[in-house]
């Protein structure tokens, strides 16, 4: 008898994963294979990790085995929630078969009280699972952005750090199909681009460091394998507390929307995210190749050539150049990029745009200066 249908899918989701990760390695190891695959055939996901942890021919004697490279090292970032929980699960059980080491890290925010005793108890469990190393970590919160944001950049802080002290190849986040919709309908909400529509990313961060095995599995799905497997969760009262967005998205908002609008409605959402990931990059492409065109000798953006530009292409130029001066791109939002561009095409004489993180949008002799103020 085969494992319960919930735990046969987290581990079918992370095992692609794994094995995305063993070739885009080998590809960069050996230059003989590709960077994207699909699970197809299991005895291919054999060959990559042998590859891997054997670098060295096998008629070569002339480096010892303990010279060889190390497996690789996946972490698992895990809050002891339902969808960490059976991401840790599926990670322990699939690493080992696969010739790569498991590790975990849980972040500490420090929000509520006794949140170092449950940061100790995650990292007791995972290390219960099989993972080594874990690290539980305790990091300060600041205010910028709100609670939500200045927690998320603590956390991703706090993991880019623990893959850079361990050497980790990747870290696998439990973000759900659930949770894809939720971003997706806080993007429209906001009046924001498509980017914003598009989502949360299967791979992000520097070097595709982050994973999204689930983001094709709902969030019941992570649940029905925590107790297939009698594993303890942990739900954060936050996520219940209406005092944040996200929760009452959640609890209020996306229920009345399938009740108006019937089943379905986190398919259709996250199908959506993927459609406007396709589209934003393809359009995010064009505005690279087009940069170029439109800065003078000086390297300064020339207004009339970005007016001959698509509105949704010379933006994203726009945006590009507001960053690259400094302006925190989480802060950035459409009405600032709207702005800026009325610079361009409702050009009037305006006086300067004041940006977040004391950035300056202001248009000279035909030309558009971004810098800081």
């Amino acid at each position: 008898m085969g494992p319960h249908p919930a735990v046969a899918a987290i581990r079918l989701a992370v095992r692609r994963v794994l094995h995305d990760i063993l070739l885009e390695l080998n590809s960069t190891t050996t230059g003989t294979i590709g960077t994207t695959s699909t699970i197809g055939i299991t005895s291919s996901v054999g060959q990559a990790s042998a590859r891997f942890s054997d670098q060295v021919p096998a008629q070569s004697t002339d480096h010892p085995p303990h010279e060889r490279p190390a497996p690789p090292l996946v972490l698992v970032a895990c809050s002891g929630g339902a969808d960490s929980m059976a991401l840790a699960s599926a990670l322990a059980f699939e690493a080992p078969k696969l010739g790569i080491r498991a590790g975990g890290v849980t972040v500490d925010h420090g929000l509520q009280p006794g949140s170092d005793l449950r940061a100790a108890e995650v990292g007791l469990r995972l290390r219960e699972l099989g993972l080594d190393p874990v690290e539980s970590i305790a990091v300060s919160v600041g205010r910028e952005g709100g609670p939500e944001a200045a927690a998320r950049d603590a956390r991703y802080a706090a993991l880019d750090g623990a893959a850079a002290r361990h050497g980790a190849a990747a870290i696998l986040l439990g973000h759900t199909r659930d949770d894809q919709a939720e971003t997706v309908l806080l993007g429209l909400a906001r009046g924001s681009g498509i980017r914003s529509l598009s989502g949360m990313a299967a791979v992000s961060g520097a070097d595709g460091r982050y994973r999204r095995p689930f983001l094709q599995l709902d969030r019941q799905t992570a649940r029905k394998a925590c107790m297939a497997q009698s594993l303890p969760v942990w739900d954060d009262p936050h996520n219940a507390d209406p005092a944040y967005t996200r929760s009452r998205l959640r609890h209020e908002g996306l229920p009345a929307l399938e009740k108006a609008l019937g089943k379905g409605v986190v398919e259709a959402l996250a199908r959506t995210a993927q459609l406007s990931r396709d589209d934003a990059d393809a359009l995010d492409a064009w505005a690279s190749q087009a940069e170029a065109s439109v800065r003078d000798a000086t390297g300064l953006l020339e207004c009339a050539k970005l007016y001959a530009l698509p509105p949704a292409v010379r933006r994203r130029i726009l945006r590009r150049a507001a960053i690259e001066a400094g302006a925190p791109a989480g802060s950035l939002f459409a009405r600032h990029i709207e702005e800026v561009d009325r610079l361009i095409t409702g050009w009037r004489g305006q006086g300067a745009i004041n940006l977040p993180g004391k950035v300056v949008a202001q248009r000279q002799g035909g030309r558009l200066v971004i810098r800081q103020g």
